[in-house]
């Protein structure tokens, strides 16, 4: 995936406002962000239910930028075909959720979408070795996953170095992708780390001024 020379972008639309959708989704167009994150739990692999298929083929109508669908969901390889449908440009699995790991990314690169692989805070980056070639993106996930607001983890910083290490040492083109806990305060620590992607949630729908937070983070040096 193309590299960037400022940092990716990623509102979490889990935190915009679900009454006024429509309005959240312009501001993220008008915006300086790259990507809408959206993020699909099934209450079982994570402790929480958020939207599916139908939202998301929904906000597409609306959205004029990347859809980077992080599927929280236990079988996530049922439905690969049904958010390729919907819109989604990216398709992020958890190593935990997918045993075939291999084969689940083959299939969602055959469908036309990006393949990516999010890792849980208590999975190390060295189980994507064998297949880091294979992978669009790694999404580390810098809190537990199911729930926005939650305080960033530090170790992820180490995490982050570690892949980025890794994928140069393979020469693979895998975009990282940091979610949980973002802010400005610790953004530029992160992407220092090696980071290429932010998603931001509450640092952006809860901010008096989200274009302008939005801004803000667009514009750290890579």
């Amino acid at each position: 995936m193309t590299k960037h020379n400022s940092p990716i972008i990623a509102p979490s639309m889990l935190s915009a406002d679900f009454l006024n959708l429509e309005r959240d989704i312009e501001m993220v167009n008008k915006s300086s962000a790259d990507w809408f994150h959206l993020d699909v739990m099934d209450g079982r692999f994570v402790p929480n239910i958020s939207y599916g298929m139908s939202i998301i083929a929904t906000m597409k109508k609306k959205a004029m930028k990347t859809f980077d669908v992080h599927l929280m969901i236990l079988e996530p390889e049922k439905y690969f075909e049904d958010f390729a449908k919907a819109g989604a440009d990216i398709l992020t699995i958890h190593y935990e959720a997918s045993p075939h790991l291999h084969r689940s990314l083959q299939a969602i690169k055959a469908l036309g979408m990006k393949a990516g692989v999010a890792l849980n805070p208590h999975t190390p980056v060295s189980v994507l070795k064998d297949i880091i070639n294979d992978i669009d993106l790694v999404l580390i996930m810098s809190v537990n996953p199911g729930f926005g607001g939650q305080k960033f983890i530090e170790r992820t910083y180490h995490k982050v170095k570690e892949l980025k290490a890794m994928i140069k040492e393979h020469n693979a083109d895998t975009l990282i992708e940091v979610d949980g806990g973002v802010t400005l305060a610790n953004a530029q620590a992160i992407i220092n780390a090696g980071a290429d992607a932010l998603v931001a949630g509450n640092t952006v729908f809860s901010s008096p001024d989200p274009m302008d937070t939005i801004e803000k983070l667009k514009g750290l040096e890579k």
